[in-house]
């Protein structure tokens, strides 16, 4: 068994504001001799140079996060497709469930998922104020090497 951390410099990188060093990769990818796990952290809508995005902007907050996830897939050889479980983690799931479930469908029909990945909803606390979402997945494929 292998592991190494993951990134997407080009989408998300750390957050600059956060004490030195990190305490935390982007993702960990782990290589169980044939099969990938990819363990993404919590992942928001944040850019490339560590700021938050779309502050009080729901739906673009959800689509930046998919985005930056997308990106870490992709930089694995991974896509959707091949994640098996999120937690997704809602600011105030009173006001916002809705509104998610309707994005999630509707990204998780445009990346043609079947079966769709388990998940599971929470109300939390974010690590930043402005943040109404953040999403950890988990994805387990074949790498091109081994398929």
């Amino acid at each position: 068994m292998t592991r190494r951390a993951i990134s997407a410099p080009g989408l998300l990188n750390e957050v600059y504001g956060y004490p030195r060093p990190s305490s935390f990769s982007r993702g960990m990818r782990i290589d169980l001799g044939g099969v990938v796990v990819l363990l993404i952290s919590g992942t928001a809508s944040i850019g490339e140079d560590g700021q938050s995005l779309h502050e009080g902007d729901f739906r673009a907050q959800l689509g930046r996060t998919y985005t930056n996830i997308s990106g870490l897939l992709e930089a694995e050889g991974a896509s959707w497709k091949d994640i098996v479980r999120t937690t997704c983690y809602l600011k105030d799931i009173v006001r916002d469930y809705a509104a998610f479930n309707e994005e999630r469908t509707s990204f998780f029909r445009q990346q043609g998922l079947d079966p769709l990945p388990a998940s599971t909803a929470i109300q939390a606390t974010l690590c930043r104020p402005e943040l109404l979402i953040e999403i950890e997945a988990i994805a387990i494929f074949l790498p091109a090497s081994a398929e």
